[in-house]
């Protein structure tokens, strides 16, 4: 390169005269450099400060839940939402304060917190888990029909538990034909996790005939009628 041949003096004013040109780019780039690593671990150090501080409140939720103090814990979620929308701790606030209101049977005060985490939660796992504890709660209600159309939704990892909470709605609207068939779907899509005793008490207590042997079956037995109902009406034949 020419540079090789340049005396020290040419050599000196040739760098001279780079950092004339391109000192300045050089020097705002470290300083934007500088710049943008500060304001990283501040806004870490403020996430991490937040993070923090609703932690601190929701352990507080908790708190007042295990002492029985539902106005405080209400008060306590209600800072948590304002303060930290979005914020899993929020959520859990209001899953927990839920279900305090449940225990205590205040099933009325347990659809708001649960319609906030089902409508607003980022958590989709955590959406659907409020959803099927509403649909649960409805059921309470007298309001069947409200728990399935809640359900109706794409149930995700949950399907085993859908069936399960809606064969409760049948079961409510007295119709023990589809309640024992979402109970049996509940039981086929098990990853056990759920509690297959408590679901298998739940169809014989239907009373309905069991399910057909294989899907060859041309005719499906007729459902017993339980004491005090109309006999069910025969079942009809499988179209091919």
């Amino acid at each position: 390169m020419a540079e090789d041949y340049l005396t020290d003096d040419e050599q000196l004013e040739h760098v001279k005269a780079l950092a004339a040109e391109y000192g300045p780019w050089i020097i705002g780039a470290v300083v934007l450099g500088l710049a943008f690593v500060t304001g990283y671990r501040y806004y870490q150090s403020h996430q991490n400060q937040r993070a923090l501080a609703a932690a601190t409140q929701f352990d507080g939720v908790t708190t007042a839940i295990a002492r029985n103090d539902g106005a405080t814990a209400r008060a306590i979620t209600d800072g948590l939402i304002k303060d930290f929308p979005g914020s899993p701790y929020a959520d859990q606030a209001q899953m927990a304060l839920a279900a305090l209101y449940v225990d205590h049977g205040e099933d009325a005060n347990a659809v708001g917190p649960l319609r906030q985490v089902m409508d607003h939660s980022k958590d989709n796992d955590l959406r659907r888990i409020a959803r099927l504890r509403l649909a649960r709660v409805v059921i309470d209600q007298g309001k069947p029909d409200e728990a399935l159309s809640l359900l109706s939704d794409d149930p995700g990892a949950f399907a085993d538990r859908y069936h399960d909470v809606r064969g409760d709605a049948y079961y409510a609207k007295h119709d023990p034909q589809k309640a024992a068939e979402e109970y049996r779907a509940a039981l086929a899509g098990s990853r056990g996790d759920m509690n297959q005793a408590l679901i298998t008490l739940k169809i014989a207590d239907l009373g309905v005939s069991p399910a057909p042997a294989g899907p060859t079956a041309a005719m499906a037995a007729p459902i017993p009628a339980r004491p005090g109902t109309a006999p069910a009406a025969p079942a009809t034949k499988a179209k091919p």
